[in-house]
C-alpha cells in the first residue's frame, strides 16, 4: 500500500510559479501511475493530471495543459507538479493519489492513497 504526503504550497502571485512534492512510502510506489488533483472551495475534487510509472507518459486536463508539468524521481519516491502561469482559478488544495496502472481516467474513484493535500493559492 503508498501512503502519501503532499508539500511545496503557498501563496503566489497571477503569473508565477510552484513546485508540488508528492512524497510516498512503500515498497511497491516505482510501480504505481500517479495523479494530481485539486479542490477548491465548494467544488467538487478535480483532476489535473497523471504520470505513469516511469514517467513516459503523462496526461493533463486542459485547463493547465501547456502550464502545468508533472514528473517524478523514483529514487526519491517523489512525484513533482511543476506549476507556470499560474492563475487566480488555479487556488485550490492539491492533493496526489496512486493508480494501479496509468489510465486517462479523470475520476477521483480511481485513485487511492491520498495525501492530506497542500494549499495553493494564487493572488490576482
Amino acid at each position: 500500500q503508498v501512503q502519501l504526503v503532499e508539500s511545496g504550497g503557498g501563496l503566489v502571485q497571477a503569473g508565477g510559479s510552484l513546485r508540488l512534492s508528492c512524497a510516498a512510502s512503500g515498497r511497491t510506489f516505482s510501480t504505481y501511475a500517479m495523479g494530481w488533483f485539486r479542490q477548491a472551495p465548494g467544488k467538487e475534487r478535480e483532476f489535473v493530471a497523471t504520470i505513469n510509472w516511469n514517467g513516459g507518459s503523462t496526461y493533463y486536463a486542459d485547463s493547465v495543459k501547456g502550464r502545468f508539468t508533472a514528473s517524478r524521481d523514483s529514487a526519491k519516491n517523489t512525484v513533482y507538479l511543476q506549476m507556470n502561469s499560474l492563475k487566480p482559478e488555479d487556488t485550490a488544495v492539491y492533493y496526489c493519489a496512486a493508480q494501479r496502472f496509468f489510465t486517462t481516467t479523470q475520476a477521483p474513484a480511481g485513485y487511492m492513497g491520498w495525501g492530506q493535500g497542500t494549499q495553493v493559492t494564487v493572488s490576482s
